[in-house]
């Protein structure tokens, strides 16, 4: 089957065209990405608390010993929370976390999510909300419930996440995040979860502009330059015919 070229011209200036905006967007979000402060971006400045020493002289491991007993302990290491250190447990059945102080379980509710966003954040500024997150959001993505958000009334509207099974905070998310956030997803085109560079729409767009590119070359050598070089095919005639025998004498 033959494709006459005035088609293929009208199917590749359209083709062109969708592919010219992707690129323009690929272009202005590349860009503003470029321009943004990622220190900003990673949540700005923090503040560090000083890791309080471990107690001595308790009965704290032993009570947290006859607490995980029976249980497959997987792992265990300690950690840092606002009323003092504390002995992390994971297990099969989850993670428990003990105060390493008297050996007491300690649950990570509304109270300990505020104060470990409230140490963390360089400012001291003032809580406008803490809530349980009921599904994962674009913020915390790549982290698993149960989770606290904790929003601050400062000017860069910070919002940070903090783990209901660890009390760690998890990722501190401001104005200057989520226009990054913004833009990497019109840069990678991932519309719905914002993670993936290798999804089917950009693998579509990538084989329409491999095909753009062909047809392109194809038309170059097929139509344009045909045109174009008419006037060099007529001097070549014109030199050829004066000089054949017989022709015209000055």
């Amino acid at each position: 089957m033959k494709i006459k070229s005035i088609w293929l011209r009208r199917i590749h200036k359209w083709v062109g065209l969708v592919i010219g905006l992707q690129f323009l967007l690929w272009a202005i979000s590349g860009t503003a990405m470029a321009l943004l402060d990622m220190d900003e971006v990673a949540g700005g400045p923090r503040a560090e608390s000083p890791i309080p020493p471990l107690p001595t002289g308790t009965t704290a491991w032993p009570r947290v010993q006859q607490a995980l007993s029976g249980q497959s302990v997987t792992g265990l290491r300690l950690g840092n929370m606002p009323q003092g250190t504390v002995y992390q447990a994971t297990t099969t059945q989850g993670v428990q976390l003990f105060s390493a102080a008297d050996g007491r379980p300690l649950v990570i509710d509304q109270t300990t999510a505020a104060a470990v966003a409230r140490t963390a954040h360089p400012d001291s500024a003032a809580i406008k909300s803490v809530m349980p997150l009921t599904q994962l959001s674009f913020a915390v993505r790549e982290h698993e419930l149960p989770i606290w958000k904790i929003d601050f009334e400062d000017e860069r509207n910070s919002s940070y996440y903090v783990s209901g099974s660890t009390g760690e905070l998890l990722q501190r998310r401001n104005d200057t995040w989520r226009w990054w956030d913004f833009f990497w997803m019109l840069h990678i085109m991932d519309y719905s979860e914002r993670t993936s560079f290798n999804h089917p729409l950009i693998i579509t767009v990538g084989f329409a502009m491999v095909w753009l590119a062909v047809t392109g070359f194809w038309l170059l050598f097929r139509t344009m330059w045909r045109h174009d070089f008419a006037w060099a095919r007529r001097r070549l005639a014109a030199a050829q015919k004066s000089g054949e025998p017989g022709g015209a004498h000055g």
